[in-house]
């Protein structure tokens, strides 16, 4: 029973405080926190809307014909990225083997009765 007592007071006691430090500011009005953000925009504090403060473009020392010979340049060199995603129509070509067929089949054998490369698709070990 003293021990009810004692949490009933303990309780009251942090209501009080936590209530009494809540209530030192006094709440603001829609009006004046939208008054209040307005003026930290204007002064800079905060930035206007959500999106960063864009950064301004820097001035180019080439001219648009100098520009665009050296594209054209680099692109007969192939220097330059594919634009977008590489679909199957536009992945690199692999270059082809000049070897014969059957030689690569028959180096191929060997190298699996050798066990320097699995048979298959089995774990290296399996037969």
């Amino acid at each position: 029973m003293k021990s009810k007592v004692v949490g009933m007071f303990a309780a009251a006691l942090a209501t009080s405080v936590f209530s009494t430090a809540f209530a030192a500011e006094p709440a603001k009005t829609r009006a004046e926190v939208k008054a209040e953000a307005r003026a930290a925009t204007k002064a800079g504090d905060i930035p206007h809307g959500e999106a960063l403060p864009k950064a301004a473009p820097g001035k180019s020392t080439k001219t648009r014909a100098e520009r665009k010979a050296e594209t054209q340049l680099a692109r007969k060199r192939g220097e330059l990225a594919p634009a977008g995603t590489l679909g199957p129509e536009r992945e690199p070509k692999v270059p082809k083997s000049d070897l014969p067929r059957a030689r690569i089949k028959a180096e191929t054998r060997a190298a699996v009765k050798a066990g320097t490369i699995p048979r298959g698709e089995a774990p290296a070990g399996a037969k």
